[in-house]
């Protein structure tokens, strides 16, 4: 069945927007009494039936609902240097998305060599993703911040950080906890700075290892990701 997002729904009767409407009426040629997913990126899973096949304001009725829906028992935070090349900062975004994330921060680091980033189009990629993988959580993605501004931002939370210095490290998989919040710092292609490194160390990050490989930023965050989520499993 096909999914939609709808933010801002509330009651039992919706209107999709403009965008979503040409996709329900004139791409996949829908109509009327056809039944759709709507889902608001806030755990809310609702079916749906088509009242009014408008191409431009499709209305539909809500049939059954689901709140909740997929929730995880931990909450992963992702903190990652955008890449130089924006679409595998990007392809990171919609798999981890996929694979199962709840926030993100692009952080500004020393080696940082993008330091702009269109939010509007990557919160799009995500809504993408979302839908793909019939989820209805969508990740919250936070404006870029500095990186001596997130560290020192107190939680409660596991904290990791994977680098490439030659020091001693654990691997992450032995390290993170079932149903525990958790945030994981990954960084720029020329990697975290010494500074930034012991700067996170003296704020309780404890040093981790993915593997013998050393990988790309946009790898290393899928990497991360996945281990996190399989300890979930």
């Amino acid at each position: 069945m096909h999914i939609f997002y709808t933010p801002d729904l509330t009651g039992l009767n919706y209107i999709l927007n403009e965008d979503e409407s040409k996709h329900c009426i004139r791409v996949l040629r829908l109509t009327v009494n056809d039944k759709i997913i709507l889902v608001d990126g806030k755990g809310g899973f609702h079916e749906a039936c088509i009242r009014d096949a408008h191409p431009k304001h499709c209305s539909v009725e809500i049939i059954s609902s689901v709140q909740e829906y997929g929730k995880s028992p931990f909450y992963l935070h992702m903190a990652v240097a955008p890449t130089k090349n924006t679409d595998r900062f990007e392809w990171f975004l919609e798999k981890a998305t996929e694979i199962g994330v709840h926030e993100i921060t692009p952080l500004l680091c020393s080696n940082s060599e993008r330091k702009v980033l269109k939010n509007d189009r990557l919160e799009k990629i995500m809504i993408s993703a979302m839908k793909q993988s019939v989820k209805a959580y969508l990740p919250k993605l936070n404006q870029m911040t500095a990186f001596s501004d997130f560290i020192s931002q107190a939680t409660d939370s596991d904290k990791y950080i994977a680098h490439c210095e030659n020091q001693q490290k654990t691997h992450l998989k032995d390290l993170v906890k079932p149903a525990k919040d958790t945030i994981i710092l990954i960084g720029p292609e020329g990697d975290f700075s010494p500074e930034e490194i012991q700067m996170a160390l003296q704020n309780n990050y404890q040093p981790v290892s993915l593997g013998e490989s050393r990988l790309r930023t946009e790898t290393a965050g899928i990497v991360a990701v996945h281990i996190v989520n399989l300890a979930n499993c």
